[in-house]
């Protein structure tokens, strides 16, 4: 018989090693069952929903309280969709966007549109950690939510805002899109990128903010409402939005000046046939 093992804590300082062979295989394992996005299709899918309404679907704020997406209706809404545990592109998208959020607001108004940031993860994005995403990108901003929601529910909510993700070893791969909805809840546009040109997203909530008629408006409101819409220019110098007013002034003057010299020509048209007529 071969001797007794002569250090008999050999075997016990292996288990370290074992465990981590028990982490590793799996992991290994599931690397097979990872896919590659297809960059292509996942934009047919995303452009495809386009004019399609959203359900009013239930989902948790970062503080846990229970909202809609029907309670955000009445006013234009930009979707965000991350997953909390990202460390590369949905930060960046994300701060990307508040500095786009903040340039549309001074244009259009602090309250003018409503903003949510959801995490599709359920396995990690809960309140607690969609409320730690925001404080870590410094978001701090009246109406702008950070959701989250059951599996369930976010397998409709990403169906439905036509947004495609895969497994991949960092996570998950994805198109970065922020989904534009107007009041009625029917998706309107898709933005696309981790960063975008400001016009393709101001733009786009110009058209719903101030482009959309009233329901019993003023005509002095309505007037005033579309002088805004038409003023509200792009600065390519600045990239900001800004109302110019000089547009409207220069129509005005233009308008004068047509109208002007049409009379005059009416008024001498006049002044001839009556220079013509019987003496």
């Amino acid at each position: 018989m071969p001797d007794p093992d002569p250090d008999p804590d050999r075997a016990g300082r292996w288990w370290p090693v074992l465990l981590l062979l028990g982490w590793f295989v799996p992991v290994v394992a599931w690397g097979g069952e990872y896919t590659t996005l297809d960059n292509d299709a996942a934009l047919k899918t995303s452009q495809a929903v386009i004019g399609q309404p959203l359900d009013p679907l239930p989902l948790l704020d970062q503080d846990g309280r229970w909202v809609t997406l029907g309670d955000l209706r009445g006013k234009p809404l930009v979707i965000s969709l991350i997953f909390t545990s990202c460390s590369t592109s949905c930060p960046v998208a994300t701060r990307f966007l508040a500095e786009a959020v903040g340039k549309a607001r001074d244009a259009l108004g602090a309250g003018s549109f409503n903003v949510a940031t959801i995490g599709f993860d359920p396995a990690f994005d809960n309140p607690a950690a969609m409320a730690a995403f925001a404080r870590r990108q410094g978001i701090m901003l009246e109406h702008w939510s950070f959701l989250s929601g059951d599996a369930a529910t976010l397998a409709t909510l990403t169906r439905q805002l036509g947004f495609v993700f895969v497994r991949s070893p960092r996570g998950f791969d994805h198109i970065t899109q922020a989904t534009i909805v107007d009041a009625e809840g029917k998706i309107y546009r898709q933005v696309y990128g981790d960063v975008f040109e400001l016009p393709v997203f101001v733009g786009a909530l110009k058209d719903l903010v101030l482009g959309r008629p009233r329901p019993q408006e003023p005509f002095l409101a309505s007037l005033l409402r579309q002088v805004r819409l038409f003023c509200t220019v792009y600065d390519p110098k600045r990239d900001v939005y800004r109302f110019d007013p000089s547009l409207f002034v220069g129509m005005f003057i233009g308008g004068t000046i047509i109208f002007g010299g049409f009379f005059l020509l009416i008024r001498e048209l006049r002044r001839g046939r009556q220079a013509g007529g019987p003496s």
